[in-house]
This record gives structure tokens, sequence and C-alpha cells, in this order.
């Protein structure tokens, strides 16, 4: 069986809830969707939780937009890693704060260090993958891709700005002749986003009171 995981955003409760109800078994997979970490009260738990789980089963971690900011912020440079200045305004204050980063007597980016399993795990985050008849991305594709029959085509042409950012084109149809499985964008009642057989949308909004999906 191979699982999805939305949008986590610190929840470390609603994550150990989660996992603690999937019937896994071997040969299960799991693809979790980006944005771990930010506006919720434990990003530290949550990394320090998967990193343990990827020992445990065979797991698949995309890049979120957050997790691109957050590095940008951090000043390592990508292609991928961009909006560090928003950083802090989208809830980058609680991540930072879950690792100790105001307790310090110079609270500044010039002298903070991620423990280095967590760096690790950060810079090794995925902005796609691809397994069967499903493609993942964390938010979305440009409107000129999903035009493409070809998938790996589409994502080598895609810009991380749109796999990371776009929320327009996450409900229409396309010609890749395979599901989108994203996070980003959750609707208003929390739920999932279904859309078969183009889309499926799995954030259901667990940082502002939904469940995670």
């Amino acid at each position: 069986m191979l699982y999805a995981v939305g949008d986590i955003h610190g929840e470390h409760e609603k994550l150990e809830e989660l996992l603690a109800i999937l019937p896994l078994s071997p040969g299960d997979r799991l693809v979790f969707l980006g944005d771990y970490i930010d506006r919720g009260p434990d990003a530290y738990a949550v990394v320090e939780r998967l990193i343990r789980l990827q020992r445990e089963w065979p797991c698949v971690f995309l890049l979120g937009n957050h997790e691109s900011m957050l590095l940008d912020f951090l000043g390592w440079t990508d292609d991928a890693y961009f909006g560090g200045d928003a950083f802090l305004m989208n809830g980058g204050d609680r991540t930072l704060a879950s690792y100790g980063y105001f307790d310090r007597p110079r609270p500044d980016r010039e002298t903070f260090r991620f423990p280095k399993e967590h760096e690790d795990f950060l810079l090794g985050l995925k902005l796609h993958h691809v397994e069967g008849d499903y493609i993942f991305v964390h938010a979305g594709f440009a409107r000129s891709e999903m035009k493409e029959s070809d998938v790996a085509w589409a994502l080598r042409r895609s810009k991380p700005e749109d796999l990371l950012w776009n929320r327009t084109t996450c409900d229409l149809p396309h010609n890749f002749n395979a599901t989108v499985i994203y996070g980003h964008t959750p609707s208003e009642d929390f739920r999932v986003r279904w859309n078969p057989p183009f889309s499926i949308g799995i954030d259901t909004g667990a940082v502002y009171g939904g469940p995670l999906t």
C-alpha cells in the first residue's frame, strides 16, 4: 500500500495520531508532501519523528514552500530555496522557537545551526515524486506544463515556483494520464479535495484545526 500524507505544519501530536492508526505492513511506503514546519507548535518534534520513521518504513519526503523559505532564510543556495525574507511572517518564528533559536544569548542567523541530522533531512527533500499512476507535488504546475502528456518532460520543465506555490491549477484537467496528489491548498471545510481522475488535494488544514490526512 502507498500512503500519502498532507501538510503537517508542526502538528506533532496529529502526526503521531495518524501514524498510530495506519495499518502499515511489510511492503508499504509513505510519501509526505512537504510543509512539515511553521505555524504549528513543534516543528522540531515533527522533523525528529520523520527522521526516525524513514528508518522504519520506506519514505519519500517532498520539499514544501515553508522548507524552501527556511533554507533560504538560513543562507542555503539552490533554485528551489527562495522566499526567506517572508519566512518569519509565515509562521517561521514558531519553527525557530522549537529549535531554541530565541533562547540563545545571540539569536541571529549567522551563529545558528540546525542539528546536523535535521539539516541533512531538509537538504534531501525532493521537488516531486512519481509512482505508478500518481504524481506527487507539494502545490501544482504551470498551466503550460499541464498540456504535456509526458510526465517526466513536464516535471523537468517545471519551475520550483510552481511546484511549491501554485494554487491556480491544482484542480484543473490535464494530459498526464495520472492523478496528481498535492497539498498546500486546504479547502474551506478542511476536507479532501477530490477531483478524480485528475487530482486529489490532501492538505486538510491540520494547523488550522482540521485533521491531518
